[in-house]
C-alpha cells in the first residue's frame, strides 16, 4: 500500500490585512510543493486572501489553490477530523469543536503555535518548549528567528538561485517592470515603498526630491498611499499614477501577487517594507532595506526593532551602523528623515555589500518549513 501523506492543518485569523495570511499562504504552499504534505489552510477572511491569490473564490467554503486545500473558517464549525499536525498561526484560538476532535484522535496530533518573528534573545530559550495542554494534546512554541536555536525564516528551496539569475539579467528586470507599467527613469535609483501610515514620510520624500541623485519610487497600493497623496497634494491616487517632483518620480503600482512582489524587491536598490512577510522577503532580496514594524501597545514593538538592529549591524563599520540604525529609528517614530537619509546615502556601497552578506548568512540556517517538518520528525 502506498504511504499516506501526513495531513497538516494551518489556522490563520487575518489581523493586519496581509501579514498573517501572507506568511501562512507561503508556508502552506511550500509544505505541499517541497515536503509533499497534504495541507489544509483555514482562513477567516478570504477577501484579504484574494489580494494575494486572485484565483480565490471568496464564496467557496472549500477549494484547491496551488496544491493547498483552502477552507473558509466558519463561525459555525462543521464536524472535521483533526490533522496529524496542527499549526495555530500567531497564537490564534482554535475552534472548540476542533480541539475536541484533536483530543479524540487515537494518536494526538502535534500542536504548534507558530509565533511572530523576533530577534529577541528570549526566543531561543522558548523555541520548541511545551506550552499549554488541552486534555491529552500538548501544544508547543515554535518561533521563527534569525539565530541558531530558532525555527529560521521562510525560504523556498530555489529562491536565492532564482534571485541571483534575475538580478544578473537586466533584460529580465526590464521586462518584469514593463509588465507592471514601469519605465525606469534614466539613471535613477529604484526604491519600493510598502509601509503603514507614517508622519515621517513627507521629510523623506522632500529629501529624495532635493537629492542630486534621481529616485524612482514605486508605491504598491496600500496604507501609506494616503500620506503620499498629502505630499503630492493629489487626491485619489490609483495604480498607474506617475508624478515628478524635482529629482523624485513617484509611481503607484497595483497590489501584486507574492511572487511578483519578490521580483519587485529584487529589482529595487532599496526597499521600505512593513510587518513580517515583506520584511523577510526584502532580506532575501539582498538589498539595503527599511523596516516599518507593526506598532504594539506600550511600544513593545520597539524592543523587537532594537533586537533586530543589534544583530543586523554586526559587521558594519560604526558610522554605517549608526546611519542605518538612525534611519530605522526615525522612520518607526514618525520623525524627520532628512539627515538620516543623507547619512545613509554616504554609506551606500558598504550597506549594499552588507545586505547581501546578511542574506547569505541567514540562508545557512534551515528554512522555516523544513524546520517544522524536522520538529515533527523528532516529535514522533
Amino acid at each position: 500500500m502506498p504511504e499516506l501523506k501526513t495531513r497538516w492543518d494551518i489556522f490563520c485569523t487575518v489581523v493586519d490585512n496581509f501579514g498573517d495570511i501572507g506568511v501562512t499562504w507561503r508556508l502552506a504552499r511550500q509544505l505541499v510543493a517541497e515536503q509533499g504534505l497534504a495541507v489544509r489552510l483555514w482562513v477567516d477572511d478570504l477577501r484579504a486572501f484574494e489580494r494575494l491569490c486572485p484565483d480565490i473564490d471568496i464564496h467557496l467554503s472549500q477549494q484547491w489553490q496551488q496544491g493547498v486545500e483552502v477552507r473558509q473558517w466558519p463561525a459555525e464549525w462543521p464536524p472535521t477530523q483533526a490533522g496529524d499536525v496542527v499549526i495555530a498561526a500567531f497564537a490564534c484560538q482554535l475552534p472548540g469543536a476542533y480541539m475536541e476532535a484533536m483530543a479524540e484522535r487515537e494518536k494526538p496530533p502535534l500542536w504548534m503555535n507558530l509565533d511572530y518573528l523576533s530577534a529577541e534573545d528570549w526566543v531561543i530559550g522558548c523555541h520548541g518548549l511545551p506550552s499549554v495542554k488541552y486534555k491529552n494534546v500538548q501544544k508547543y512554541f515554535f518561533f521563527p528567528g534569525f539565530q541558531k536555536g530558532t525555527g529560521g525564516l521562510l525560504r523556498e528551496r530555489e529562491l536565492l538561485e532564482q534571485r541571483r539569475q534575475f538580478q544578473q539579467s537586466p533584460e529580465s528586470q526590464r521586462t518584469f517592470l514593463q509588465g507592471l507599467g514601469v519605465d525606469r527613469a534614466p539613471g535613477a535609483q529604484l526604491i519600493s515603498l510598502f509601509a503603514y501610515e507614517n508622519t515621517g514620510l513627507a521629510s523623506w520624500l522632500d529629501a529624495m526630491a532635493a537629492d542630486s541623485t534621481s529616485t524612482h519610487l514605486l508605491v504598491p497600493e496600500g496604507r501609506i498611499l494616503g500620506d503620499v497623496e498629502c505630499w503630492l497634494a493629489e487626491k485619489g491616487l490609483a495604480a498607474g499614477a506617475v508624478h515628478v517632483r524635482g529629482a523624485l518620480t513617484v509611481q503607484v503600482l497595483t497590489f501584486v501577487r507574492q511572487d511578483q512582489y519578490d521580483r519587485l524587491l529584487w529589482c529595487c536598490d532599496f526597499n521600505a517594507v512593513r510587518g513580517e512577510d515583506s520584511f523577510v522577503r526584502a532580506q532575501w532580496a539582498g538589498r539595503p532595506l527599511l523596516w516599518h514594524i507593526y506598532q504594539q501597545e506600550e511600544d513593545v514593538h520597539l524592543d523587537k526593532l532594537e533586537a533586530f538592529l543589534e544583530l543586523y549591524v554586526k559587521g558594519l563599520s560604526e558610522p554605517a551602523g549608526e546611519a542605518i540604525s538612525g534611519l530605522w529609528r526615525a522612520w518607526n517614530a514618525g520623525e524627520k528623515m532628512t539627515d538620516h537619509w543623507q547619512s545613509t546615502r554616504k554609506h551606500w556601497p558598504e550597506l549594499e555589500k552588507h545586505a547581501e552578506k546578511w542574506c547569505l548568512e541567514q540562508a545557512l540556517q534551515a528554512d522555516l518549513a523544513t524546520a517544522l517538518v524536522q520538529f515533527y520528525g523528532n516529535w514522533i
